[in-house]
Order: C-alpha cells, then sequence, then structure tokens
C-alpha cells in the first residue's frame, strides 16, 4: 500500500514538473508556461486563500501557500494595469477536486487560477477558527513558491 501511495506521489510529482521541461528552446509560442498543483484543502481567510497541498516524495507531506485577497480583486493591477493576480474559478458539480494553477512569463512568476468547488460544504473547503490570527502570512506575498 505505502509503495502505492509513493508511486501516486511521484507520478503526480512528474506531471506537475513536465511542463517547465517541455517548453519551446527556439523562443516562438507563448511566453508563459504553468504548473498545476492539486489541492487538498482551502482555507478561506479574511486575508486571503489558504492553501493545503501535498509535497512529493522527497519530503511528503502537506504545505501551505498564503494568497492574498487583493491578488482576486477585479480590476487592473496599479503598477502596469496587467490583469489581477488570481482568480478563482468555481466548479460545479462533479468529481472535480479543487486545483490551482500557477502561471510563469519568461521565468518569473505571473498569476494563479485557483479552481474551488463552489459548495462550501464540501470537503474540499476548511475553516479557520475566529481565534486562530495569520494575517502576518499575507504581508508581503508577491509570488507563489512551492514545495516539492
Amino acid at each position: 500500500m505505502k509503495r502505492i501511495f509513493l508511486s501516486i506521489v511521484f507520478c503526480i510529482a512528474v506531471v506537475t514538473v513536465m511542463p517547465i521541461m517541455a517548453q519551446d528552446e527556439s523562443g516562438g509560442g507563448t511566453p508563459y508556461y504553468y504548473v498545476n498543483v492539486p489541492v487538498e484543502r482551502v482555507y478561506a481567510y479574511k486575508k486571503g486563500y489558504v492553501i493545503a497541498y501535498r509535497t512529493g516524495v522527497v519530503a511528503p507531506g502537506v504545505a501551505h501557500l498564503y494568497l492574498p485577497i487583493e491578488w482576486f480583486e477585479d480590476g487592473p493591477r496599479a503598477v502596469d494595469e496587467a490583469p489581477p493576480k488570481g482568480e478563482v474559478i468555481l466548479l460545479g458539480p462533479g468529481n472535480s477536486w479543487p486545483y490551482l494553477t500557477i502561471y510563469y512569463k519568461e521565468g518569473e512568476f505571473s498569476h494563479v487560477r485557483l479552481y474551488v468547488r463552489r459548495e462550501r460544504a464540501h470537503e474540499s473547503w476548511g475553516g479557520i477558527p475566529l481565534t486562530v490570527n495569520i494575517d502576518d502570512r499575507f504581508e508581503g506575498v508577491e509570488d507563489v513558491k512551492l514545495i516539492y
């Protein structure tokens, strides 16, 4: 059972890294590439979203990303008129499980798309108690750094 689990985690890690290795070296095409991250649980917080995801085979466990709510506000960014850094896409009924797509442009973080279940009662949504204060984790977040 443990061997099967490790094989599945390894396959997910390989599939996650494949888009990075498959980039066109000729310079043609889009300057963007992306990484899909299967999400274990999404926690809505007053300052943003906490994303829990599984790490790879080397250090199996759960890691967290902190995505500020400002990333998901409508309208262009104040600095360069680019679209917001984040977008939430609601998944309808079915077997779809939440995931996060991180986009990079010319090797630098560009934006994220968070695909979540529409139903807040779904098991992929979690709650953070009101007595817990994690405001500082959302301050100064400029990009997304994954732990594999």
